[in-house]
């Protein structure tokens, strides 16, 4: 049987199951993509109405596919939703999406017991997509038809999987540990996830804090936005209180020194040599540890500037940790326009408090220390964040399967190594999301197309677990309630693109020129050629 004829599921029509989806198309399968919403966008769809692209729009970008001229620099969520929307149509991706299809639940069903796997010496046993062929993934479908009426419930089964259903949405990570009696049921007034807000129409999400005393729990991008927000329906006369323990590193524009973008410090071949590369050998650790002092000093300069250009000392919200940790920790996003000029004129009020609780009026900040005070608030929003190794975990109805697929790292961001005919794509984050998903689907069609075989099992635990090391070391801590460790491929990019093209036999180095391959910054386009 032509193994373009086997049935392909993708999960999700977000960023990463539309360029899942597109590169199977290019390479003559025809995959059904589950998506639960009734549009292509996934957490575009559902947003802030304030919220923008956290990357300029020539950098956001399908490889093959551009911008149009009338998109903003840092486009907003609705001209994302119509880029990813016209990406669709442009490559037959729409024709393949079951809108208002909730997948349940996915059950591996094959002709081996389930702990076969643990034997394997290749993954599926033979180190192809799939496997020997006797092997299927039944999915639980919910059908939401466009009525009220109740959903049906289908069964699909399909011979390979691809998860496309992202960290950031779905299960949210609710701070659960207080003191007695300092939980959400001494608070007299409503509390609510970011996601929740989130899922409103914007015009019921400004009247949920219009005349209301607002306190925001967190420290990323989507609580400054919520801020934001607050001042816009309030300002200074009822000001948003914004609570955090550890402040993430929000820039007020992507260039140092009025010239100088971070890419050319960050994303190109050069500073890679400063990062102590998962897998890389010796002499890429020897080399990195040589060019430490100049990591440090590129790290401390540029951190520097950004301290004196955003007032962040000023109010207490300087981030813990230096620059280079902020970008290898996937943890750099933009300020909103205009944030610490809402701050100065008290339509924010910023309180960093290591611990919190509830009490009847509101929020009590360092609750049992000698600083206690208390955030007087009629509404509290957790921009908490998401518990995304659960949301993956709970797409299964094996318990093998829940307790080993987010346990560890994916061989090379996609598969596991004792999880036949499945992938997941977009659940490492990058500075550019897009960019790195885009890749990992060109790698994972040609694996599916036979192109390449993968190595033994235990070269791919190896890689996983000297990924892992690295994760941990450089961008290790998810968040109060979440892993140890986190996906986070900023720092390495380049490395972990160079991985992905060595497995697809394609060249690595991209550019035209010595300096230009080792000093300009990688992007999308520069992969264009790979299909």
């Amino acid at each position: 049987m032509d193994h373009r004829a086997k049935r392909v599921a993708v999960v999700g029509a977000g960023t990463s199951g539309l360029a899942a989806c597109k590169h199977l198309l290019a390479r003559g399968f025809q995959p059904v993509v589950f998506e639960a919403g009734e549009s292509v966008g996934g957490l575009w769809t559902r947003t802030l109405a304030s919220t923008r692209l956290q990357s300029p729009a020539v950098a956001y970008r399908y490889s093959d596919f551009p911008w149009p001229d009338s998109a903003d620099v840092f486009p907003r969520h609705d001209q994302v939703v119509d880029y990813l929307a016209a990406y669709a149509r442009r490559f037959g991706v729409d024709e393949c999406v079951r809108f208002r299809s909730t997948v349940v639940s996915a059950e591996y069903v094959g002709a081996e017991p389930e702990d076969a796997a643990d034997g394997w010496e290749r993954w599926a046993g033979n180190g192809e997509a799939f496997g020997d062929g006797t092997g299927v993934w039944r999915l639980t479908v919910r059908q939401h038809g466009a009525s009220e009426k109740e959903p049906e419930t289908e069964m699909h089964e399909f011979d390979f999987l691809i998860l496309c259903i992202g960290r950031v949405s779905g299960v949210p990570n609710i701070p659960s540990s207080f003191p007695a009696n300092g939980g959400p049921e001494a608070f007299r007034g409503q509390v609510l996830h970011s996601m929740e807000l989130s899922n409103m129409d914007d015009a019921d999400a400004a009247a949920l804090v219009k005349g209301k005393r607002v306190a925001v729990v967190g420290a990323g991008k989507t609580a400054y936005e919520i801020a934001t927000e607050c001042t816009e329906a309030n300002g200074a006369g009822l000001p948003c209180t914004m609570v955090c323990r550890n402040p993430q590193m929000l820039l007020n524009r992507p260039d140092v020194w009025g010239k100088v973008s971070i890419v050319y410090l960050y994303m190109n071949r050069f500073a890679e040599l400063m990062v102590p590369k998962p897998g890389a050998g010796a002499a890429s650790r020897l080399l990195a540890a040589l060019l430490a002092p100049l990591a440090w000093a590129i790290s401390a300069a540029t951190g520097a500037w950004y301290r004196r250009e955003i007032p962040m000392r000023k109010y207490g919200m300087e981030p813990d940790q230096g620059f280079a940790r902020c970008v290898s920790s996937c943890l750099i996003s933009m300020l909103p326009d205009g944030f610490y000029d809402r701050v100065k004129e008290g339509s924010v009020v910023l309180a960093r408090s290591k611990e919190f609780s509830f009490c009847v009026d509101g929020l009590v900040l360092d609750s049992g220390g000698e600083k206690q005070r208390v955030a007087p608030a009629d509404v509290v929003i957790l921009a908490t964040g998401f518990r995304g190794d659960q949301k993956l975990r709970n797409m299964f109805v094996s318990p093998r399967v829940k307790d080993i697929i987010a346990g560890a790292p994916l061989y090379r961001e996609c598969v596991h190594p004792r999880v036949a005919q499945m992938a997941v794509l977009g659940y490492a984050e990058g500075l550019n999301n897009i960019y790195a998903a885009e890749m990992a689907a060109k790698w994972l069609a040609r694996l599916l197309d036979g192109a390449f075989r993968l190595p033994s099992v235990r070269r791919m635990e190896e890689s996983c677990a000297e990924w892992g090391r690295y994760y941990a070391r450089r961008s290790g801590g998810g968040g109060d309630g979440q892993t140890a460790w986190r996906p986070c491929i900023g720092a390495v990019n380049l490395w972990y693109n160079d991985e992905l093209c060595r497995d697809m036999g394609c060249e690595p180095r991209r550019k035209k020129g010595f300096l230009a391959e080792w000093f300009q910054p990688y992007g999308a386009v520069d992969y264009a050629d790979i299909q």
